[in-house]
Formats: structure tokens, C-alpha cells, sequence
């Protein structure tokens, strides 16, 4: 097999085999390389020392050289380079308590995850894949490097990689490898929060969201997520829908763009149904009040995965309107736009219809075309620059003090009185007018 590797990886094996050590691409670019993907970045693998590495180029950086890791600069672009070792006993279900460097590349490979991450490769010696990783790639199996339970208790995030993996790629994982996540599923409390947050969200960002479910089955999700475990065990008796509502949440997932915080809020914008769920006279369940409640759990749920502030910010927004359905007028939607907040109606939009299409047949027709019709009159709206927000306003707070009045909360208010005349009457957002309004009100006030 040749496998093509970029000129600085060459350059870096070339450069360790004429110094008289091993080089070899391994892990995830040689898995990425034989599916005929384009890998994000490089590792290379060697059976140089870390200070060997150094002394064979010139420009490094210690990364982790603890670990055995050299990151070598190539054309401003970094490659990690690391130490053939084997790891130490793993006291924290994450980290070795130390690691040994070895001379053995088959020791290098068998401390590594799942066989299709366990392959290497360099020109001179071929594809290096002691554990049938290859096989593994064209059968579509995540399948662990020797003992399945060995690796986990190793690395209890592996469990969530395996499920990662699995969504990225569209592979089932193996038996026994799943009969290990299930044993020892309640060591993934020990892996930061953080961690925790990386592989979910590469995993409902992937080409199979819906995979999460094999994280619930395995019983993951009851540690790392257990709001998702009452979605699937929730029922929706209701003609609306035909899913319960964590699966329904996996089958919107798939209905909309990969982008993090769109994924993450068709995954939760129901999250507070089992705790809404009422049932009237005819047996139809109802869920009142879950779009509120609903944001105040994803934003408890993005803070406890440690997650950005924009990030939790933006997705608890769209789960909060994400059922809003104000009124098909002008003036209802200039009002529904000041609301919810111009920059939020792409994303709403796509939320919304990523709702519909994962709901039964029961008025889809009729429901896409209200959007279709929510969507055509808010573009009408902003393309004749009616104003829906302060920033729109003819006036601003400095034209109120040079009508003299006071700074403080009384601007505030007179600003948001004028806005609700505007969001009522376009027409009427004139600087002229508005500050004969403004005076009118502040006269008032003073009666």
C-alpha cells in the first residue's frame, strides 16, 4: 500500500529514518487517509526521545514533552511528534500516573483506544495495523485494542469517543466493546465536565446525531446527561407527534445544519416536557409552559458542561421561542422581532421548521406554510427597514437630554414608550415627531 502522505510529514519520517530512528503518520490521519477523508491535522509516532526530536530540527516546541510529545514547525504549520511509550497504571479512570518510553512500536499501538485509531504508516515499511484496524474500517466497526473493559478502565472517556466515533463515521460499535460501556458506564463521573462537553457535542454534530441514543441504551447518558434519559422515557400521546420526545429531538437533529448551537438546541428546546406533561379529558397530553421552562434547564445543563457564555446565551434563546406562533400581521411580527431580536430569526426559522418535519403528518402541510408565511413577512419588515429595536429609532438618548431631560432611568423609559408607538406606527419614527412625543411625555410625568 502507498498511502500519500504531505511533503512536511514525509520531510519529518525522512528526517528520523536518516538519523537512524523509526518514523511513522499514525492514529487518526491514517484512519481518515484510508477512508478517503482529508485529515484535520497529522500525528507522526517515533522511536526517538523526546531530546533526540530536538536536536534533529530546528525550530520545536516542548507541547508535552513529559508525555513524549514534540510539536515540530514545518512551513509555520505544527506536527506532534511523540516518543513510542507504553502507559502507567491509570489511577484517575483518564490519566496514566506516568509512561515509559519504549523502543517497540507494537507497544506504542496497543495502548491506543479502538484498532482503527491503532494503525501506522511510512513509506519505507507500509501500513503497520497489528490489530485489524483495516478490516475494521471496510466492515464499519468501532471495536477497542485488546481488551474492551482493559481500555475503558483505562480511560473512562473512551466510552463517549466509542459513541463519537460511532456518529462520525456511521459505524456500529461491537459487542464487546458495548457489553464494556455498559459495565462501566458509571466511571464516565470521574472525566471533567469539559470533556465530557468536547465528545457530546462533536457527536450531535456529526453526520449521525441521532446516534445519541446509543449513548442512552449503554447507559452513558444517565450520568453525563440524565434530562436525556427523561426525553426517551416520555411518551407524547398527543396527534401532534408520533415519537417520544427524545426521540423526536434526535429525528430534529437531523433535520437541521450541523452547526453546534442549532444541534444542541433541537436536542433540548423539549428538555422540560416530561416535567410539563398534563393530560386533558380526551387523553391528549399537553405540555404548557416547556418552552420557558425549557431554557431555564438547557441553561442549567450548558453551565454545567462548562460551555461558552454566547453559546448557552444563543441556544437558550432558541429554545425558549422556539413554539412561538404570533400572529401572521405587521405589527404583531414587528413586535415578535423585537422580542425575540432580529439576529435570532435565521436560526429560529431553521429550528422551527427542523420541529415541524420531525412531528407527525397531523397539518405539516399547514404548519410549513405559516412558517413559510412568518419567514416571507419578517424579510418584508427589515427589507423596508421598519424599525423593531431601539437601534432603530429616529431618537436616542441623546437627543433626550438635550431636551433636557435628566439622565437616568427616566431616558430608558421615554426610549421604550416611543419604541412601542414605533413597533405599532412605522410611520411615525421621525425625529421630528418622536421628540415632540418625548416632550409630550415627560410634561406628563411631571403632572
Amino acid at each position: 500500500m502507498n498511502m500519500q502522505l504531505p511533503a512536511d510529514v514525509e520531510n519529518i519520517i525522512q528526517t528520523l529514518e536518516n538519523a537512524g530512528f523509526e518514523g511513522y503518520a499514525v492514529g487518526g490521519c491514517v484512519r481518515d487517509t484510508l477512508l478517503g477523508r482529508v485529515p484535520k491535522d497529522w500525528d507522526i509516532t517515533t522511536s526517538a526521545k523526546p531530546q533526540e526530536v530536538k536536536a534533529l530540527f530546528s525550530h520545536t516546541i516542548d507541547t508535552g514533552i513529559q508525555h513524549g510529545t514534540v510539536t515540530v514547525m514545518q512551513n509555520h504549520v505544527g506536527y506532534e511528534v511523540t516518543t513510542y511509550r507504553i502507559d502507567g497504571e491509570y489511577e484517575d479512570a483518564r490519566h496514566p500516573k506516568e509512561v515509559t518510553f519504549t523502543s517497540s512500536l507494537a507497544e506504542d499501538l496497543r495502548r491506543r483506544d479502538f484498532t482503527i485509531n491503532a494503525m501506522a504508516y511510512s513509506h519505507s515499511t507500509g501500513l503497520v495495523d497489528l490489530f485489524d484496524g483495516e478490516k475494521d474500517l471496510r466492515e464499519h466497526r468501532i471495536r477497542c485494542v485488546g481488551n474492551a473493559t482493559e481500555r475503558f478502565s483505562e480511560d473512562a472517556l473512551r466510552m463517549l469517543r466509542a459513541i463519537r466515533f460511532s456518529a462520525q463515521l456511521g459505524f456500529e460499535i461491537e459487542q464487546e466493546t458495548c457489553d464494556a460501556i455498559r459495565e462501566l458506564a458509571g466511571s464516565i463521573r470521574k472525566i471533567s465536565a469539559e470533556r465530557i462537553a468536547t465528545e457530546l457535542i462533536k457527536t450531535v454534530t456529526s453526520a449521525h446525531p441521532d446516534y445519541l441514543e446509543k449513548a442512552y441504551k449503554l447507559g452513558l447518558t444517565a450520568y453525563v446527561l440524565p434530562e436525556f434519559d427523561a426525553m426517551m422515557q416520555c411518551p407524547q400521546m398527543n396527534r401532534n407527534h408520533c415519537f417520544d420526545v427524545g426521540t423526536h429531538s434526535l429525528v430534529g437533529m437531523q433535520q437541521i445544519q450541523p452547526e453546534k448551537d442549532l444541534r444542541l438546541a433541537m436536542l433540548f428546546h423539549d428538555v422540560a416536557k416530561p416535567l410539563c406533561k398534563s393530560t386533558d379529558e380526551t387523553g391528549q397530553e399537553h405540555y404548557y409552559g416547556h418552552p420557558e421552562m425549557g431554557a431555564e434547564m438547557t441553561k442549567k445543563i450548558l453551565r454545567r458542561l462548562k460551555l461558552d457564555n454566547d453559546t448557552i446565551a444563543h441556544t437558550t434563546a432558541l429554545v425558549r421561542y422556539h413554539d412561538e406562533r404570533p400572529e401572521l400581521t405587521d405589527r404583531t411580527l414587528r413586535h415578535f422581532l423585537n422580542q425575540i431580536g432580529v439576529e435570532l430569526l435565521p436560526d429560529l426559522i431553521a429550528i422551527k421548521r427542523a420541529d415541524i418535519l420531525a412531528q407527525s403528518e397531523y397539518l405539516r402541510k399547514e404548519k410549513l406554510e405559516y412558517l413559510s408565511q412568518l419567514e416571507s413577512l419578517c424579510a418584508g419588515i427589515l427589507a423596508r427597514n421598519e424599525c423593531v429595536s431601539l437601534a432603530g429609532l429616529a431618537v436616542n438618548g441623546k437627543d433626550l437630554l438635550a431636551l433636557g431631560i435628566p439622565q437616568g432611568k427616566q431616558i430608558g423609559a421615554i426610549l421604550k414608550y416611543l419604541l412601542m408607538i414605533v413597533l405599532d406606527h412605522p410611520a411615525e419614527n421621525t425625529k421630528e415627531h418622536l421628540m415632540e412625543m418625548a416632550e409630550r411625555y415627560e410634561k406628563n410625568l411631571e403632572e
